[in-house]
């Protein structure tokens, strides 16, 4: 008696035509990755124009590469595409900015409602904190807003929720744009710097019906001093 020879599935056999596109979609991604990185550091500030040209000498990669590890950053709008101009980096609106501190005080006011000390060691909190203060001492305020991102970062962890976590990365992310934005960032971020330890007492000290309005009203001071901001920076 024979044994039969497996066939492979017509469906799983079709997949091959299509595999020329892994390296090339791997390349595309760590393209977008490298953008991305610089985007977020500030090194490409919100506005600036995204040379086709110069990006690919630099990586090394072909246009249509570039191109759709640009459709990937306008997807995370981190990037606009301007009709016969081309690519810049996004500059997010006041709009934007009221949608993104919207869903901060959402996440972030759970995370702080439901918080324990007893259960819950705010290490990544402290962690934060610690490199703010590092870098406050450097005078590296972009540093501190930074660090400021990661403090409530870790804040919006402490729902234990992966999916929460997914979701927030974009938020984080455009925030960073924003705060590339602001003109000034030793006057932006000095006085938030202050009122993240007074939040992180509170948490830690067990009160956290004072740590959520501090947070509440910390959020709300953030959106207004932006969105004031803006009325001048953004044309």
């Amino acid at each position: 008696m024979t044994t039969p020879v497996d066939r492979p599935d017509p469906v799983y056999t079709a997949l091959s035509q299509h595999k020329d596109l892994l390296t090339r979609s791997s390349r595309s991604s760590q393209t977008a990755d490298i953008v991305r990185a610089s985007i977020l550091e500030g090194a490409l500030r919100p506005g600036t124009r995204l040379s086709e040209p110069d990006i690919c000498a630099a990586l090394g990669v072909s246009r249509n590469t570039l191109r759709e590890a640009f459709r990937s950053l306008i997807e995370e709008r981190l990037v606009n595409h301007e009709l016969n101009r081309g690519a810049f980096v996004r500059i997010p609106t006041s709009a934007d900015v009221a949608e993104l501190y919207q869903c901060r005080r959402i996440v972030e006011g759970a995370a702080v409602h439901g918080f324990d000390p007893a259960v819950t060691a705010p290490t990544a909190l402290a962690a934060a904190l610690a490199r703010a203060d590092a870098c406050a001492a450097e005078q590296d305020w972009t540093g501190v807003g930074t660090a400021d991102i990661d403090f409530h970062k870790a804040i919006a962890a402490l729902n234990r929720s992966k999916r929460l976590d997914e979701m927030m990365g974009s938020v984080w992310n455009e925030l960073r744009l924003v705060f590339h934005v602001m003109a000034d960032p030793l006057t932006f971020h000095e006085p938030y710097l202050v009122r993240n330890h007074e939040i992180y007492r509170a948490m830690i000290a067990g009160r956290g019906t004072e740590a959520e309005q501090m947070l509440a009203d910390y959020l709300t001071d953030a959106e207004t001093h932006i969105r004031t901001a803006y009325t001048r920076i953004v044309a």
